[in-house]
């Protein structure tokens, strides 16, 4: 149901790749919502995802981009304007990629060159993009950037691996940032938490299934769906939360709240009893 919360707003959504894709659901509220945008992502991605049939749905442009590129970055916000007519209102940045995770490389024995990768997609991305924004002055008063963001940022998730570095860090620029482009320009940035998601890039962490039942057991109102991430995320892009900045918000149904819930004591017993009869 749509409620035209993003009436007369324009954004950028980076990250979009397919239909299991946070940012995709994000995309496709907003355009419920009333709101004119662009799509990027990388060449390579543009070639293997299915963004073209997003932006026809949408009726957005897809500019293709380098995240990591200042040059490519400079030139998504330059011509978005062009493309919507002025300043936009709200971007996303969804972008996060490991290549030690992708090879399976443990955090004891890390290859740097990926972890510096890591880093520079996942998380400084996001500070080139806002630099980028405030140089121009390519954002509205009152605007709103949001980053997707994981527990693993505070807490040791197995798995996870040299992108919990790149989350904390990216939670960090918010807050840095959110405080100058807060004060300056009264430019809300946040990140959200979001509970493990099937998402194409979250289906090569070690251990998903097993890491998605236990947060579903454990968090009182369940895991929080792409869909239900993305319904929040619209709130966070609306003037109904003008004075919510610098935060990094759980979106995860009480998982970060929990420390352990009656289903997942009684799966863990199960399990202990199990154990005992092996033995």
């Amino acid at each position: 149901m749509s409620h035209n919360l993003l009436q007369g707003k324009k954004g950028i959504i980076f990250g979009a790749l397919d239909e299991k894709s946070i940012a995709w659901k994000i995309a496709e509220r907003a355009h419920e919502e009333g709101a004119l945008f662009t799509l990027s992502n990388t060449p390579v991605a543009l070639r293997f995802g299915a963004l073209q049939s997003l932006a026809e749905q949408c009726g957005s442009e897809i500019i293709p981009a380098d995240a990591t590129s200042v040059k490519d970055i400079t030139y998504v916000f330059n011509r978005s304007m062009e493309v919507l007519g002025g300043k936009i209102d709200f971007v996303l940045h969804s972008i996060g990629m490991s290549l030690n995770v992708r090879k399976h490389r443990e955090y004891d024995d890390l290859d740097y060159d990926y972890f510096q990768k890591t880093i520079d997609i996942s998380a400084l991305s996001f500070h080139k993009m806002l630099q980028v924004a405030k140089k121009l002055d390519a954002i509205n008063n009152w605007g709103s950037v949001l980053a997707l963001s994981y527990i693993a940022a505070q807490r040791t998730l197995v798995g996870y691996n040299d992108m919990a570095d790149a989350k904390a860090l990216l939670e960090s620029i918010a807050r840095s940032f959110g405080y100058i482009y807060g004060r300056e320009k009264q430019i809300r940035i946040n990140t959200l938490s979001q509970s493990p998601t099937r998402t194409t890039a979250g289906s090569g962490i070690k251990g998903m299934d097993g890491l998605m039942d236990f947060t579903d057991r454990m968090a009182p109102l369940g895991n929080a769906t792409a869909d239900e991430c993305a319904d929040f995320s619209i709130v966070l892009f609306s003037d109904l939360s003008r004075k919510v900045t610098m935060q990094n918000i759980y979106h995860d149904g009480g998982f970060s709240s929990m420390a352990m819930s009656m289903r997942a004591m009684t799966q863990y017993n199960k399990c202990l009893e199990e154990e005992d009869k092996i033995k």
